[in-house]
């Protein structure tokens, strides 16, 4: 059965679960690796688009390269929850080193807060795609953008790229412009910051972004330590095998968001 979803930017249309047909899909390592294994899996379930939201593309269907990470990865959640349920298994390991257990947890997807796209938000995105800010330390103006299905599909590559420079390869892939830098100086800029200013910067990204916050805290019940995790989202999110009940989860408020740079991302399943 379909249902009608609205995404956090407002994007709104009729959702199915996934068939049985879908599962080539899900296997098909060359989709995986072109990543566009994600927009398939979205194209395949998403019968019918009620309001395009910020998005300009027409017809039935959206073109999942240009909607923005949180409201694909919203989406993906509701197509996991309109498949198997809203309920969701799995195991993580404790970290404290004296313990180690093996820990069992299930929550439900529809508890996991949305932070909506704003109307001064959505009006950036619709005007280009461009969001200023003032970085304290350095006293420049810059200019950064929201990842899209399109960006997602770079990120792993980035990553591989990067090395042990990620954080400030992920900035650059962010920013559009920095105030009296040339374009090619621009990784070069982003290295020579402050950390505060690198922390601004993801302050100000997830701020002007929308998503699902991911991160939630569990309980161990040997050690009963609490610690956050971010929701597991790989390969078994959408071909699950049945685990044991478990306890039920605490989200965290302010946590990391998906369609920020530090949340689960899309990128994760297709990386598989």
């Amino acid at each position: 059965m379909a249902e009608i979803i609205t995404c956090p930017s407002g994007l709104s249309g009729r959702l199915r679960g996934m068939k049985v047909r879908e599962e080539k899909i899900l296997v098909d390592r060359k989709l995986a690796k072109s990543g566009t294994q994600l927009d398939e899996l979205l194209g395949a379930c998403w019968e019918e688009t009620l309001d395009a939201g910020p998005y300009t593309f027409e017809g039935p269907r959206p073109d999942w390269g240009v909607v923005l990470q949180g409201d694909r990865f919203y989406a993906l959640l509701q197509l996991r929850a309109l498949t198997y349920g809203a309920d969701y298994s799995f195991a993580v390991t404790c970290r404290e080193s004296r313990c180690r257990a093996r820990i069992l947890w299930e929550l439900d997807l529809h508890d996991l807060p949305v932070r909506t796209l704003s109307e001064a938000h959505r009006a950036l995105f619709v005007q280009g795609n461009r969001f200023p800010a003032l970085l304290p330390d350095a006293q420049k103006k810059v200019a950064f953008r929201l990842l899209t299905g399109a960006d997602e599909r770079r990120l792993p590559n980035l990553k591989r790229q990067a090395g042990d420079r990620l954080l400030s390869a992920t900035l650059a892939f962010r920013l559009i412009e920095v105030e009296g830098v040339a374009p090619k100086d621009k990784r070069r800029f982003v290295e020579e910051l402050s950390l505060a200013d690198a922390r601004y910067l993801g302050e100000e990204f997830q701020h002007a972004d929308c998503g699902v916050e991911t991160s939630i805290d569990i309980e161990c019940p040997e050690c009963f330590a609490v610690q956050a995790v971010d929701l597991p989202f790989d390969a078994d999110f959408f071909l699950p095998t049945k685990g044991p009940r478990s306890q039920t989860s605490i989200s965290r408020g302010g946590a990391k968001v998906s369609s920020a740079s530090s949340g689960s991302s899309t990128e994760d399943l297709d990386s598989a």
